[in-house]
């Protein structure tokens, strides 16, 4: 018995600790699938049970047109005044009256720098335009002024002294370089038509060149526009 005491712990250093048993190992599970982040293309989808969204394409705005030069709508309201009253206007019921209120369509008042003493208000117009730059004898656009002179005695002596006397607005000039104006005569506000080809013929193959401007009296002839024609004022530079 004692004997088996003393052999047990040298036995067991012979032999030494017995090896440890692993413990069992559980089975890996796979790594989940990661989902892939689904990209919008703008195309109709071809999956079943799936609605397509289709964008309407954006409408284009249109753009706004551009406004008419200065000079086209003064010779469009000039236009419209044809046959019609001047008194809702505010201005004097004559032919500066007439251009006065053609150039208030575009905010301008010819007369804002007043008359001097002794001058009518187509030499005052007239003056504007010559200080503005204005004046010329080119062929003439819608909107411009035309002027006039000794269209009748305004002084009433019998000569021809009067200087500038009549005004109108430039409508249109037609292909042969007849001009259309508007002005404000003895039977309204009307158009007329003046050639400067042909300052002395009234016609010309059934149509009319030139209108007249001044009655006959005192003796001498009636006169065309072309015949009394003084110049032209830019409609852009006044």
């Amino acid at each position: 018995m004692m004997l088996r005491k003393l052999l047990l712990p040298l036995m067991l250093g012979v032999l030494g600790t017995a090896p440890a048993v692993a413990a069992p190992r559980e089975p890996v599970k796979p790594a989940a699938k990661s989902k892939k982040a689904t990209v919008s293309t703008g195309t109709p989808s071809r999956t079943r049970g799936t609605k397509s969204v289709v964008k309407a394409a954006p409408t284009k705005k249109k753009r706004p047109a551009a406004p008419l030069p200065r000079g086209r709508r003064v010779a469009s309201r000039a236009g419209k005044l044809v046959g019609a009253s001047l008194a809702a206007h505010r201005v004097p019921d004559d032919c500066s009256g007439l251009v006065r209120a053609a150039y208030q369509a575009v905010g301008i008042e010819l007369l804002s720098h007043g008359t001097l003493p002794g001058e009518n208000a187509v030499s005052a117009i007239h003056r504007r335009a010559q200080r503005a730059g204005a004046l010329h004898k080119r062929t003439p656009k819608p909107g411009d002024i035309v002027f006039f002179r000794e269209t009748y005695d305004r002084n009433r002596d019998g000569v021809r002294n009067d200087g500038l006397t009549h005004v109108g607005v430039i409508e249109t000039v037609e292909r042969d370089g007849t001009v259309v104006f508007v002005h404000r005569g003895s039977n309204g506000v009307k158009r007329s038509r003046m050639n400067l080809r042909f300052p002395e013929q009234r016609g010309q193959g059934g149509r009319v060149l030139n209108d007249y401007i001044r009655r006959a009296e005192g003796g001498e002839r009636a006169r065309f526009a072309s015949e009394l024609f003084s110049g032209y004022a830019s409609a852009a530079r006044l």
